[in-house]
């Protein structure tokens, strides 16, 4: 079948920001009475919104203070302004996507700020910003909810079954399903078995999606 609309995840999909963010988040949160590697907390925080973070930090034993948010996101900017690449494949990707004539977009969990900083220093911020780029922190909804990928059908004018969307996180993929949208996981560090009990079909390598989108 033919997809009019591909949906790319951000953070993890189309930037390899989740290793400085998660070192980051890990010690700011053994800082507040929360120890954690960086492993750790990916494995609790990765497709979380920073709300859903908070939150889940505290019910853990975190001692957090009423503008986390806003510290830990300081402290994630600063480390991401000194770099961030793009995930493998990318642009060739997205080659790929606009010689075949298909749309794409960006759903993220994250803030447009967080976006400005990862995507602008690849250049990719113009290519997305503001028509293709859908954010939690601006609409108020976040993934595991499917408001985030819907809106992003409804703009574009796309039936969700005519939409492809590229995850890596748990939450991204149910937010998917619940979407009625056929979901890609992508699993670079592990065979992706989490991705695939919720409904993606997994994949580990960007060079691998033409096949997958028959283009």
């Amino acid at each position: 079948m033919r997809h009019e609309l591909v949906i790319f995840d951000c953070d993890g999909v189309l930037v390899d920001s989740e290793p400085a963010s998660n070192r980051i988040m890990a010690d700011n949160l053994t800082r507040h009475g929360l120890p954690l590697t960086a492993e750790q907390s990916m494995e609790l925080f990765v497709g979380c919104s920073m709300a859903g973070v908070k939150d889940k930090a505290i019910s853990l034993g975190a001692d957090l203070p009423h503008d986390w948010v806003e510290q830990v996101y300081s402290e994630e900017y600063a480390c991401l302004r000194k770099g961030v690449p793009l995930v493998a494949g990318i642009r060739e990707l997205l080659a790929r996507l606009d010689a075949g004539g298909i749309s794409c977009c960006v759903a993220s969990n994250g803030s447009e700020d967080k976006m400005h900083i990862t995507l602008g220093q690849n250049g990719l911020w113009e290519r997305f910003h503001p028509n293709a780029m859908f954010s939690a922190y601006k609409l108020g909804v976040s993934k595991p909810d499917p408001g985030l990928f819907l809106a992003a059908a409804s703009q574009f004018q796309v039936l969700a079954r005519d939409c492809v969307v590229i995850e890596d996180s748990t939450s991204g993929v149910t937010a998917a399903i619940r979407a009625g949208m056929r979901c890609l996981g992508y699993a670079a560090h592990d065979d992706g078995a989490r991705l695939r009990a919720l409904g993606a079909e997994v994949f580990h390598h960007m060079a691998e999606v033409p096949a997958l989108l028959e283009i």
